[in-house]
């Protein structure tokens, strides 16, 4: 394959002639507008978005005159009119880009991420449009929130190093010195959210830069050590099960990992995305702890001093009975950089996963999230509902349930309500029990107590929109409920 140069061109007020008026041409056109070229469309026929773009359209077929004056052609054409553009193009020295047609291209677009002032763009040359996408999204995932900011620093230091002289190859580790400097300890009170900024620490190639050993300037550095070797932990939620419903942060998170310290409900798969990490288990099995929470906050906050990137995985939503309130504070409190990745919640995915809205028009307009590894506060959580008011969603509770169940019925929810528990929902083990709140509290049930549930107690329980009989003909308990 040709290997391509990546170049960046200035269009702002130069000719592009387009030939082609079809959808592909309008999505090409709305591009070269961003770049403010002067676009002039040839084409018999166009397409409405290209009629209302205001550019100077003709319609007709290609003529090899039409190129003269331009700086760069986009062929947008059936094939054989790409092939006679890109032989005008080519007698007049001109770049064509031939649109999903790489043989008659000298010019490839690109998939391009502008972010604050910053643009990257990505090539396959033409082979591969589907990958030049993915890879763009994959850029854009990756990249720092707070990149303006960085932006902004870089155009600062410049005039001043140009005017002092600094040399080429010493300013990249004073610019990583300065970005780092952002997120020192002294600012993170003035900062607000910055403490949280998400990527500097984990920025693959940031900290690694090929050349910053070597710098001339780098043992003068006076903060350099340490800003480099500033650690970073990110409090990440694992969803309930399955890889799939992971989100790209929190793959981002993994791959850069150092140490990874998670959770009994994480899923082998999701750690999979950490090959380049320590992972250690500190969750709870049994009823006991592996790990106390106290001893978890300390090994969270010394790796992050020793400079270690640190992900504290947790199966579902970080901060939905996953105690990630509390390690964020205990990381506050030490002043140490964090953000927060959210989950996908098993209090939502399980019930959904087996067909169960936990609002529906007409049984339930609100849901409550409560635990069930306490009787008493579960108890306690329960007082102020009206029976039947709103889905009750209960975590951690099936060890519990018929005692739960009891608790419900003693403040009159009826015992015909109905009930399903999801258990090891997303995953290939997945099990749904439905039944009612009677079967519950006689522990009529075909769910073990030692297995990850959600228990779902209302009208909605009694829907499986995964099943399309179910929606036909509901149960009998749920028509009774909404009357």
């Amino acid at each position: 394959m040709t290997e391509l140069l990546p170049l960046f061109v200035n269009l702002e007020g130069r000719r592009v002639v387009l030939v082609g008026g079809g959808p592909v041409a309008a999505s090409k056109l709305a591009q070269l507008l961003a770049a403010r070229a002067d676009v002039r469309v040839v084409s018999p026929e166009v397409h409405e978005d290209i009629a209302r773009a205001g550019v100077a359209i003709d319609r007709r077929a290609f003529a090899p005159a039409d190129l003269e004056g331009a700086w760069l052609v986009v062929a947008a054409a059936p094939p054989d009119v790409n092939r006679e553009v890109a032989a005008a193009a080519g007698e007049r020295r001109v770049f064509v880009n031939a649109v999903d047609d790489p043989a008659n291209a000298t010019a490839f677009l690109s998939g391009v991420v502008r972010r604050d002032g910053v643009t990257l763009a990505i090539s396959t040359g033409g082979a591969a449009p589907g990958l030049t996408g993915l890879l763009r999204e994959a850029l854009d995932a990756v990249l720092p929130r707070d990149l303006g900011r960085w932006m902004r620093e870089a155009r600062r230091l410049r005039p001043i190093w140009r005017r002092d002289n600094v040399p080429m190859s010493a300013r990249r580790p004073l610019l990583l010195e300065a970005l780092n400097n952002l997120y020192g300890r002294g600012n993170l009170e003035k900062a607000g959210n910055l403490a949280t900024a998400p990527n500097l620490a984990s920025a693959p190639n940031l900290a690694s830069a090929p050349n910053l050993a070597n710098a001339p300037n780098l043992a003068n550095a006076p903060n350099l050590a340490n800003a480099v070797h500033r650690g970073f932990v990110s409090l990440v939620g694992a969803g309930p099960g399955d890889p799939a419903l992971l989100t790209r942060a929190a793959v981002v998170r993994l791959r850069t990992a150092d140490l990874v310290l998670y959770d009994a409900l994480v899923d082998e798969r999701v750690l999979r995305f950490a090959r380049r990490a320590q992972r250690f288990f500190v969750g709870k099995r049994a009823g006991r702890h592996a790990l106390a929470q106290s001893a978890i906050h300390t090994v969270m906050i010394r790796a992050a001093e020793r400079g270690r990137r640190v992900v504290r995985l947790k199966g579902g939503d970080p901060f939905v009975f996953g105690r990630g309130g509390e390690e964020a504070l205990a990381l506050r409190a030490a002043g140490v950089p964090f953000d927060i990745v959210p989950g996908v919640t098993s209090a939502v995915a399980a019930a959904a996963l087996a067909g169960i809205p936990v609002t529906h028009r007409g049984l339930a307009s609100g849901f409550l999230v409560v635990s069930g590894h306490d009787e008493e506060a579960f108890a306690a959580s329960i007082d102020g509902i009206m029976p039947g008011g709103v889905t009750l969603v209960v975590l951690m509770g099936v060890a519990l349930r018929a005692a739960l169940a009891h608790r419900l019925v003693a403040r009159a929810w009826p015992r015909q309500t109905p009930v399903a528990i999801v258990a090891g929902a997303s995953t290939p083990a997945q099990d749904v029990w439905r039944g009612t709140l009677d079967d519950l509290a006689a522990d009529r049930t075909t769910i073990g107590r030692d297995q990850p549930a959600a228990i779902i107690v209302g009208g909605v329980a009694a829907l499986n929109l995964t099943d399309v009989r179910a929606l036909v003909d509901r149960d009998n308990s749920t028509r009774a409920l909404r009357g």
